[in-house]
């Protein structure tokens, strides 16, 4: 394949060439190139040229609450491919007392039906010798990151000395650890007032999640971390309180690294006032915040100190799911679809309202994470040898946000009627067009596993001994 007459972004160039494509990779970039008799030529005058994107952070066919997220693998992955996503890392999430290896081996079957390319996180549910004994086969299998849970008492959270455990073992098999970062037993005393004063309504949620809890487990794994002397990333990062944690650790030369999602980024929780049970749509954790907030996001966004925006996919039915929770709002599954939509609305409301170049753009959408997951340069950028992942966006094509012509499966979109200035002409995977103007052409099954290396700290310029 030869893709012609293109603007190239990268994280760190732009320039207008050709792209040659054999053997599923990038073989040339160039001004002219000569195609042989049998190359498929595509003129893409007009559009600019990005990495394929990485979503760092989905759940497809999650249990949750009595219930399993409603996209697969399969509906998750054809949503992320048709807009732009080329890679997304899903989560592993043992049962207790399950061994990590045969969570693994679970999550890679139903992970078969990827249609574009996969890694795996694993999360730590418990801390034991087992388990940490698990660690260091985990990694060499290629899963390099771990996550831990402050919240969600008695079933995922693990405590500060586990935790510690957990830090101190990735620090010395080269792994990861990302933290979700919400203090559990103040949402536990939030939900039990609330819950004692018969607010059980969805526009409760936001409130047994605030802020200061997000905050003050941020400052606390930021603590936690540094006296390890591991490396640390906060996901899914919604207020300023847990921003401003990590802007006073990276002051101190502490390398710690922040996520956002689109949802935090361009909606408030002004949506928690709506109407009945409506509300229930937005109900995820962390909850959406106050709109005066949101501008501090795309400042943290801009100036470096969040370097991906991931999307937390977990999407549930409005109808027969979500409204299991019609009468407590803790039994509300939470999450919302997200994976196709992170792309165009990171361009539409970052790159063309002017918050991000299009070189950040490329880089929080793809080569960060590729750098920080062990991707890089495989993925994540657009040079001679790596796979050929690319997004070309034509400028020009507008669109909207909406259920009718997304592809999640599910009955609602969070960010229905959000107007698009510029979206996806073609998505490649590894050579292959898998998403034309928004219809799926790719091919069942056609994602890979991809086996991530341990965590490189060089990547970022720093020093950390893992011995």
């Amino acid at each position: 394949m030869l893709i012609r007459n293109g603007m190239i972004y990268t994280a760190s160039d732009s320039y207008k060439a050709d792209i040659l494509i054999s053997n599923e990779r990038i073989v040339e970039i160039g001004e002219k190139l000569k195609p042989s008799n049998n190359t498929e030529i595509i003129d893409v005058a007009g559009c600019e040229i990005f990495p394929g994107g990485i979503d760092a952070h989905t759940h497809f066919e999650l249990p949750s609450m009595g219930t399993i997220s409603a996209d697969d693998f399969e509906s998750g992955t054809i949503a992320a491919a048709c807009g732009g996503t080329t890679t997304i890392i899903d989560f592993v999430t043992p049962l207790k007392g399950q061994k990590l290896s045969q969570a693994v081996e679970a999550r890679h079957e139903k992970a078969k039906k990827a249609v574009v390319d996969y890694g795996l996180h694993i999360v730590i549910v418990e801390v034991g010798k087992e388990i940490l004994a698990e660690i260091p086969n985990i990694v060499r299998g290629g899963i390099t990151s771990f996550k831990c849970f402050m919240a969600y008492k008695d079933t995922l959270m693990i405590n500060d000395t586990e935790l510690l455990e957990v830090l101190y073992a990735a620090k010395k098999h080269g792994a990861l650890v990302s933290i979700h970062a919400e203090n559990g037993d103040m949402l536990t005393f939030e939900m039990n007032r609330l819950m004692a004063e018969k607010k059980s309504g969805p526009q409760y949620h936001p409130i047994a999640h605030p802020a200061e809890a997000e905050g003050e487990a941020a400052h606390r794994a930021v603590i936690l971390a540094g006296m390890s002397g591991a490396p640390l990333y906060i996901v899914h990062l919604s207020c300023n309180e847990a921003l401003e944690e990590v802007k006073a650790a990276r002051s101190r030369g502490q390398f710690v690294l922040a996520e956002t999602c689109p949802q935090y980024l361009l909606l408030s929780d002004e949506v928690y006032q709506k109407k009945g049970f409506e509300p229930a749509k937005w109900v995820m954790s962390p909850p959406l915040r106050n709109s005066s907030g949101l501008e501090k996001i795309w400042e943290g966004l801009r100036d470096g100190f969040i370097q991906t925006v991931a999307t937390d996919h977990c999407s549930f039915r409005f109808k027969g799911q979500k409204d299991m929770g019609k009468k407590n709002f803790l039994k509300i599954p939470n999450g919302i679809p997200a994976v196709g939509d992170r792309m165009n609305l990171l361009y539409s409301f970052g790159v063309n309202k002017y918050k991000l170049t299009r070189n950040q753009f490329a880089a929080v959408t793809a080569t960060n994470p590729a750098k920080i997951f062990g991707l890089f340069p495989k993925k994540g950028t657009i040079a001679i040898g790596s796979d050929a992942d690319l997004v070309i966006f034509d400028p020009k094509k507008k669109g909207t946000v909406s259920t009718k012509t997304g592809h999640h499966n599910v009955d609602y979109s969070a960010f229905e009627g959000f107007k698009l200035d510029g979206m996806p002409r073609y998505v490649i995977s590894r050579g292959k067009i898998v998403s034309n103007n928004n219809k799926f052409t790719g091919a069942k099954e056609w994602g890979k596993y991809i086996k991530r290396k341990t965590f490189d700290p060089r990547e970022w310029g720093l020093k950390i001994n893992f011995k």
